[in-house]
């Protein structure tokens, strides 16, 4: 038994734009995680330093890296968003 997906699919002007942002944020976040891995591998040392509280620079930047992932996908998406309803017509609610 077939049926109709539960909300309307209409073409998406803005897909190729949101997929090139995807890929220019995914080598942003690639560039700053290879940072914390070339620490890992040539100063491990370094990673031992406490930075915050007592808390060292290995657990700082590994905190880091998680909540600026979070942000890239936040900011992603509202800037998506107010991308669509550029491309595709719809008005911003004043």
């Amino acid at each position: 038994m077939l049926h109709e997906p539960a909300a309307k699919q209409e073409k998406d002007n803005a897909s190729e734009w949101k997929a090139k942002l995807g890929i220019k944020l995914f080598w942003l976040y690639c560039i700053i995680y290879v940072g914390f891995v070339a620490l890992a591998v040539f100063f491990t040392e370094t990673l031992k330093t406490p930075v915050l509280q007592g808390a060292n620079l290995a657990i700082i930047y590994g905190m880091a890296l998680i909540v600026f992932a979070i942000i890239l996908g936040l900011v992603y998406n509202h800037v998506c968003t107010k991308k669509e309803d550029e491309l595709n017509g719809k008005k911003e609610n004043a």
